[in-house]
């Protein structure tokens, strides 16, 4: 099938590589030049595992390429998937501004094509779809959906760090449609594709995304509730989360406690649905409770500093990871934002360092330092807090840890062995 992608952000630009590595003709659209000039050179804008190998192989397949070119993009192919930003607003709400650009951008090229499906990827609140893309389509085409064009909305459920695996070998496929012809065109696109597919209707579909968000957010917070409770008690929080996790109704996976997730979807996504319930007359008072013990546990870290070490001014304090996961140079809601804001207000002295995220960090923090290393972060610091659970920092010995001034370390993932390294503890375990 051909396939106009609309954005070339994380979502859209794996899910266009993806459909094209199962045989289906890409073009990707995105108004950055620069940016639509590397990908057709194969060199991905941001840092995803396998993301740019599998560019490179489409793009030598002659099954992708990106263009500037909308109109273009959407007159030869017969499927345009919306995947451009739904930023939040000071509110929680999401602003669709650029939702609302793009669809009445491909409203006017539908003017003069036969029946076209245009698919919504990006997340948005339910209603969304009926309510703002499907009459900005209709006004600047002057046509009638599922009269002349088709309209469905697809939800992404793609795990930075693991989004080409999950794209290409999804647990299941949600398709929400404004009519079964609509819907019908989508399937097909997913016929190579196993994995049980769901079909909905728009606002049914849009919900899903949310709600398994939620739930997701839900059980990490409740994880680190229990987590803090575990941390009075003297108790290893991931010992009862592993006894937890072999119920097979609840499972292990987002039942790590640490300090807070982070990221484009959860923190965004949380926000969103509860402001949406809010618009509705309803108080979602669990929702507000997972936001809010998650912006805690972000700073927790520099709490449990302060109680080791007391005034924390002109200490040197080293953080290990910026990203928000492991994988990925994403520091969107990361949890070391949060923490290193919080040690320059206390007047401490950081050191900063990740694998992949630093350059995305200099844009936020330019004046605090970036050692080359893990190793250099942590030579002649007063404390090292790890915040993202790197495989690297499982490699440190307890000879890198004796290089510090004062031996204060604390994790706020999972990450050291005290089978190997000694005097380091854990937020809460």
């Amino acid at each position: 099938m051909k396939i106009s992608m609309i954005g070339t952000g994380y979502v859209g630009l794996s899910t266009g590589i993806g459909f094209a590595v199962k045989g289906n003709d890409v073009v990707c659209v995105d108004i950055d030049r620069e940016k639509v000039e590397k990908i057709n050179q194969g060199v991905s804008p941001i840092y995803e595992p396998l993301l740019e190998d599998y560019l490179k192989k489409v793009l030598k397949d002659g099954k992708f390429r990106a263009t500037t070119d909308l109109k273009e993009a959407i007159e030869q192919t017969e499927v345009s998937f919306i995947s451009v930003g739904t930023p939040s607003r000071e509110d929680g709400s999401i602003d669709l501004k650029y939702i609302e650009e793009v669809s009445r951008q491909i409203g006017e090229v539908l003017k003069g094509k036969e029946y076209h499906v245009v698919v919504v990827k990006s997340t948005v609140v339910s209603e969304t779809t009926e309510k703002v893309v499907i009459p900005n389509l209709e006004k600047s085409s002057g046509k009638k959906a599922s009269e002349s064009f088709g309209v469905c909305m697809n939800p992404e459920f793609l795990k930075e760090g693991k989004a080409m695996e999950d794209f290409l070998k999804p647990d299941r496929v949600v398709i929400g449609s404004i009519d079964k012809k609509s819907g019908d065109v989508i399937e097909r696109l997913y016929e190579n594709f196993q994995a049980p597919i769901l079909r909905t209707d728009l606002k049914t579909a849009e919900m899903i995304k949310y709600a398994s968000n939620a739930l997701l957010a839900a059980k990490v917070s409740f994880s680190n509730e229990i987590g803090n409770i575990c941390k009075l008690l003297g108790i290893n929080v991931n010992d009862v989360m592993r006894g937890v996790g072999l119920d097979s109704r609840i499972s292990g996976k987002f039942l790590r406690a640490g300090c807070g997730y982070g990221g484009s979807c959860f923190p965004k996504d949380v926000d969103a649905l509860i402001r949406k319930a809010k618009d509705l007359g309803y108080d979602p008072k669990l929702l507000r409770e997972v936001h809010d013990l998650n912006l805690r546990q972000k700073v927790r870290l520099v709490e449990q500093l302060e109680s080791r070490m007391g005034d924390l001014k002109d200490k040197t304090v080293c953080v290990l990871g910026l990203a928000f996961k492991p994988d990925s140079d994403d520091i969107r809601e990361a949890s070391s934002v949060f923490i290193i804001s919080k040690l320059l207000e206390k007047g401490a002295n950081v050191r900063a360092y990740d694998p992949k995220a630093i350059t995305n960090m200099k844009k936020v923090f330019p004046d605090i330092e970036y050692p080359e290393n893990a190793k250099e972060a942590i030579k002649d610091s007063d404390a090292c807090l790890i915040v993202t659970e790197w495989k690297e920092f499982k490699n440190l010995s307890e000879k890198d840890f004796e290089t510090m001034k004062n031996r204060i370390v604390i994790e706020g993932r999972k990450v050291l062995d005290r089978n190997k390294i000694s005097g380091f503890d854990g937020i809460c375990w």
